[in-house]
Order: C-alpha cells, then sequence, then structure tokens
C-alpha cells in the first residue's frame, strides 16, 4: 500500500448528474462529502464558524437548517461568506423554501414526509427552475410513518416501509417532472441498516436521479461509524450513491473525516493523512503496541500528507506487513526493525520506537507536502 494506492474502484451507476453550486453530484463525478452545522442558523457568525472547520476538514457541501423566519434571515449573509455551497434543509414549509431559494442557496432539501401542499411545491419547483437549482427530496423513515398513522393506515414493517418510501419519493418525482424539472437528488434515510439499505437499492432499480446517501438517527461516534460504515459500505460497493453524509451525535467534523475514510477504504477518493495498520495484539508481542498506536494517532493528527503506516507487534506478519507500508515497524522483544519505502532502514530499541517512527513519518509527509 505504499504511496496510498488503492486496489481499484467499484463501478458505479450511472446517473443524472446536477451541480450544487461549483459540486457536481452524480453524471459520474467523484462521490461528494456533505455535512450539517448543529448551529441555530439564524446565529449567521457561530454558523459561518463551522462551515469554516467543516471545510478545512474536507466537507464539500454543507446543509443548514432552516425552521423558521429568522434562519432563511441569516441566509444570504451565510451564502455570501460560506466557502462551501450552501443547502437549507426545509420541512413542513414550502415558503421558507422560497425564502431560502431567493437567500441564495444553491439547492433546498424538502421532505415529502411532512409537506402536503402541491401548489407549494409547483412554486418551489417554478422558482428553481428560474434560478437553476436543483432540489432534493428526501424521505425519512420517521416521517413516513407518520404521515401515514395521521392518514389512518396500518404500520408497515420492514419491507412494506421500504416500499413506503420509494413510492413516496417517487410521487414526488412524477410531480416534478411533469413541470418539466429534472434537476432533481433523492435520498431515503432511516435509522436501521436494512431498511436504508434495501430503500436506496430500490430506489436505483426505479429512476436515474442521483442519490444522496446516509442513515438518520445513526446515534453518538461508535454507533454512527459502525451504522455509516456498514450502509456507505454496503451500497458504494454496489454502486449506489453520489454524494454521502455521515450522521453523528457530536461535531461535525467528525462526519467529514469517517465519510472520507469510508470513501478512501472504498478506493474512491485519495487517502487524507496517515493510515495506520497494527496489528490487534496477542500473545506474542512483546512490546506495548496499544500505547504506541494510541500515542501515534494523537501526535500525527495535523499531518495531511496522504501515508500508510505500519505499527506490528511480531515477527510473523510484521517485517511483510512493515515493508508494504510508507513507513512502519516491526517489533520484537525490547526493540524493534524500522521500515521506509520497503527496506530495512535500522534496528530501535523499544523505548525509541515512538520517536524513530515519527522522525521518518514527518520527513516522509514534508517530502510529499
Amino acid at each position: 500500500m505504499r504511496g496510498m494506492e488503492t486496489p481499484g474502484h467499484f463501478e458505479r451507476r450511472a446517473s443524472r448528474g446536477v451541480r450544487v453550486g461549483t459540486v457536481a453530484v452524480g453524471g459520474g463525478a467523484p462521490v461528494s462529502i456533505q455535512s450539517m452545522t448543529n448551529t441555530h442558523t439564524r446565529d449567521a457568525a457561530r454558523t459561518l464558524e463551522q462551515i469554516r472547520r467543516l471545510a478545512a476538514a474536507g466537507c464539500q457541501v454543507v446543509r443548514v437548517a432552516v425552521p423558521a423566519v429568522p434562519d432563511a434571515e441569516a441566509l444570504p449573509q451565510i451564502v455570501r461568506a460560506s466557502p462551501l455551497p450552501v443547502v437549507a434543509d426545509i420541512h413542513f414549509s414550502t415558503g421558507l423554501a422560497i425564502r431560502a431559494l431567493e437567500a441564495g442557496a444553491a439547492k433546498v432539501r424538502l421532505n415529502p414526509g411532512n409537506i402536503d401542499d402541491p401548489e407549494g411545491l409547483r412554486r418551489v419547483i417554478a422558482l428553481a427552475a428560474r434560478l437553476g437549482r436543483p432540489i432534493r427530496f428526501g424521505v425519512n423513515s420517521g416521517s413516513v410513518r407518520g404521515a401515514q398513522r395521521h392518514a389512518g393506515g396500518a404500520a408497515a414493517d420492514s419491507k412494506d416501509l421500504v416500499r413506503l418510501m420509494v413510492d413516496v419519493l417517487m410521487d414526488w418525482v412524477r410531480a416534478a417532472e411533469k413541470e418539466g424539472f429534472r434537476d432533481l437528488v433523492l435520498s431515503a434515510k432511516a435509522s436501521d441498516v436494512y431498511t436504508t439499505v434495501e430503500a436506496y437499492r430500490l430506489l436505483a432499480r426505479s429512476c436515474d436521479l442521483p442519490l444522496h446517501l446516509g442513515i438518520t438517527a445513526a446515534g453518538p461516534m461508535d454507533e454512527a461509524r459502525t451504522r455509516s460504515a456498514i450502509v456507505l459500505g454496503a451500497l458504494l460497493a454496489d454502486g449506489i450513491g453520489d454524494t454521502v453524509r455521515v450522521s453523528l451525535t457530536g461535531d461535525p467534523v467528525s462526519e467529514v473525516v469517517i465519510a472520507q475514510d469510508i470513501l478512501a477504504e472504498l478506493g474512491l477518493r485519495p487517502w487524507r493523512g496517515i493510515r495506520i495498520l497494527s496489528c490487534p495484539t496477542c500473545g506474542r508481542c512483546d512490546v506495548d503496541l496499544i500505547a504506541i498506536v494510541e500515542e501515534l494517532q494523537r501526535r500525527t493528527r495535523t499531518i495531511t500528507a496522504p501515508l500508510t503506516v505500519a505499527v506490528m507487534g511480531c515477527v510473523v506478519n510484521g517485517p511483510g506487513e512493515a515493508r508494504e507500508a510508507d513507513v512502519g515497524i516491526a517489533a520484537g522483544k525490547g526493540r524493534g526493525v524500522l521500515f521506509r519505502g520497503g527496506e530495512a532502514v535500522r534496528k530501535v530499541p523499544e523505548a525509541e520506537l515512538l520517536d524513530a517512527l515519527l522522525e521518518e513519518i514527518r520527513a516522509l509527509a514534508a517530502e510529499r507536502a
């Protein structure tokens, strides 16, 4: 894996293309990464500060919640100063969607599960068409279930829910296409893996529109990382998905980092920063490998050059893995061998292993920068 090479990439589903500001989505464009601010949008200063942090982390499109008029009123300032295209997230109100488009939002997201306003939808579509802006129709399982219960329907099981989510979306697609509008992106998120994956697979068979992938209410960091990796990994490996968002309860910058890792592991984008390969440790390990790896992570967080680093604890896989990495160590009892570019550089006492490894990492990162 020297040079952060990837073994190839998965063949992707053909989809129509749209543009979200400067970012191409679908139509063969690279899979883009989105996130969403968790500030109150009406607080433009705090929202912009978070958007700048997201941009620095590698985010390409940012979504902001617009639940009320004061949030829409802050959008012109945010759109003007944002380093990223701004998407307005709209529920319940087509009027707010119109205000968001007039404020310069690069795209609006509408939820068919909680908007029942055909005439308002036509007005939003007409304005988006005139301005050349796309719209995302995004359902989630909770809003669709709620609308179904409100209408007196029976609770859906997972398979029924998949069909319901896709049927609702395709009804809206037909309504938009009847108005001559085709600059659409679709999403169908549930809070469980099975429903989400099956909904997207059915969507992919039902249309050629670009798809925004994610799982809703994914949870705190550990749970969200696991669920998102399963959902995004399964779908992207199937060739499904044009833009992604990892949802988690916490700092949205972490969403971007996780999304980058998932896409890089699938060969869908270059690596950014340090990729650590380390053994799980076993009874053959004679150094404190866990402590070395944890400290290595902490001290390389600011390095953005793409490097593979191997930290191996015994002679079984250690030398081979270390040779395949850009930089690596293969540890033995009380010492280890330092590798760079596939060649053994020198033997190093255990107490000096981490510092020696960091020295080589920083030198190689400087060369690649």
